[in-house]
């Protein structure tokens, strides 16, 4: 299994940037979870997002709800993190994980995406 996230960069507080994460060597099942963490400097990894493959249904962090929206394409087996309204204290290393089976143990993990912003 191999997730490959792109799309970060640098982008100053207000404005917007689109992750992706490309998943493949995956067998999805309708238990298939794709989530995104975060995790900043010197803090722990954070939740940011996730949503059911087949099903669509979405949950997010206190932190980003109403800023981020989190999406999938199946034909593409490409999940999107729309980030929005964007602030300093979004900066940091984006991850996209894989829950295989809603147990809420991530079992595969991207190399990251560094987000910042500036004030």
């Amino acid at each position: 299994v191999r997730l490959v996230e792109s799309g970060g960069g640098l982008v100053q507080g207000g404005g917007s940037l689109r992750l992706s994460c490309a998943a493949s060597g995956l067998t999805f099942s309708l238990s298939t979870t794709l989530a995104w963490f975060r995790q900043a400097p010197g803090k722990e990894r954070e939740f940011v997002a996730r949503i059911n493959w087949f099903g669509g249904s979405t949950y997010y962090g206190d932190s980003v709800k109403g800023r981020f929206t989190i999406s999938r394409d199946n034909a593409k087996t490409t999940v999107y993190l729309q980030m929005n309204s964007l602030k300093p204290e979004d900066t940091a290393v984006y991850y996209c994980a894989v829950d295989r089976d809603r147990d809420a143990n991530y079992d595969y993990w991207g190399q990251g995406t560094q987000v910042t912003v500036s004030s």
